[in-house]
């Protein structure tokens, strides 16, 4: 399936995706489809939900009730061993010194020019032991420490409702979770690992199954628990994602991008003792600056679910000046929402751009400043 470009696209508007041996099922998979996933995206050689029916329906349970996702596409990454603390943070600009275990942190991990390779979240199971949602980067630096793909499968309970889901799924323990921070717990005798993470703004928790056996079991206790709070599987939401001023690795920025660049990125680059890969290039600049910045975009237009299909130009007084990464209709704010990367002095928001199209049409849109909605993430840590 391919998205909506402003009316531009010609010929077909859809595609079929067949299913063979060449990419991975989730261990929720058949539990997906028998649900009604009807189409699915490719991520990390897995199949990933892309829509079950109406995506403005899909938003308004995530808004107003409570979700449930198959995102076992976040291939987690153990970081173990004696100096499994020492290389966890060598790969990440953040201070893992101030990661307390059981707790959680955004950790883009940085390349030895700065640059982003990916940004996880990152997840400290014990004192030497790091779960990180991206393949992780082994450097030869003499440490003592094993870097292995453990049997880790997340799903997301997100939405309003989910604390309340969960005190039923996991008891108390679960919903006293701090924003995050995880923890061991059992749901119908399945084991499981918690953690007050999410994809969306919104209250939520992710729940890793360590037992791939078990996924379709987990996926219908989650949902047969859910029936009182009017639970619906979806696919990840772009829409609320995007109102949370929240990125997508390869889309919004790349390997080629630094933390600084990125709108909300800066704070993560913290003041430590202790070297890191990129350190130095993150420190040169810090103190130089940078000339473009990713930042937010409104646009007024047709609503529309999909995301653009390829990044689109800007331009400020006829002149291109950066591009569109992302734009999503946003159906609280009722426009267009998303992410566009301008030179600095167009980074605050107010700015006048135009959006060209492939027909030559250009759009009028406006810099704006993110999250668009609860910018202090007051929701999801409630």
């Amino acid at each position: 399936m391919v998205g909506s470009d402003g009316g531009a696209l010609t010929g077909a508007t859809s595609t079929n995706l067949y299913f063979g041996p060449w990419y991975r099922q989730s261990p929720f998979f058949e539990a997906t489809l028998r649900w009604g996933c009807q189409a699915y995206d490719i991520y990390n050689h897995m199949y990933l939900p892309a829509y079950y029916g109406e995506l403005e329906a899909e938003y308004w349970a995530l808004v107003n009730d409570v979700t449930l996702w198959d995102v076992a596409v976040e291939r987690v990454v153990q970081i173990s061993g004696p100096d499994g603390f020492a290389l966890a943070n060598a790969l990440t600009c953040r201070d893992l010194t101030r990661c307390a275990v059981g707790q959680g942190k955004y950790a883009p991990v940085i390349a030895p020019d700065g640059g982003i390779i990916n940004d996880p979240v990152l997840l400290r199971r014990d004192e030497n032991t790091f779960w990180l949602y991206a393949m992780g980067l082994a450097h030869g630096i003499g440490l003592n420490a094993t870097v292995s793909l453990p049997e880790a499968y997340p799903v997301q309970v997100q939405g309003p409702k989910a604390k309340d889901l969960m005190r039923d799924l996991a008891g108390e323990a679960v919903v006293g979770l701090k924003y995050y921070w995880c923890t061991d717990a059992v749901i119908a005798g399945i084991p499981v690992v918690v953690s007050r993470t999410g994809w969306t703004g919104e209250i939520g928790y992710e729940v890793f199954l360590t037992d791939p056996a078990r996924g379709d079991e987990l996926w219908e206790t989650i949902m047969e628990a859910g029936g009182p709070y009017n639970i619906r599987p979806i696919a990840p939401c772009e829409a609320r994602r995007i109102e949370a001023g929240i990125f997508n690795y390869n889309s919004d920025f790349t390997l080629d991008n630094n933390p600084f660049e990125v709108s909300g990125l800066e704070r993560l680059v913290e003041v430590q003792d202790a070297g890191y890969a990129g350190k130095a290039a993150l420190e040169a600049i810090r103190e130089h600056g940078v000339v473009r910045k990713l930042v937010g975009i409104e646009a007024p237009g047709d609503p529309s679910f999909f995301e653009i299909t390829e990044p689109r130009p800007a331009l400020a007084g006829g002149q291109h000046v950066g591009r569109v990464t992302d734009l999503v209709w946003s159906p609280r704010l009722q426009r267009n929402i998303g992410y566009v990367w301008v030179p600095i002095e167009l980074a605050g928001p107010g700015h006048d751009l135009e959006i060209q199209w492939k027909t030559g049409e250009r759009t009028p849109a406006k810099t704006a400043a993110i999250p668009f909605i609860d910018p202090h993430k007051a929701v999801p840590a409630t």
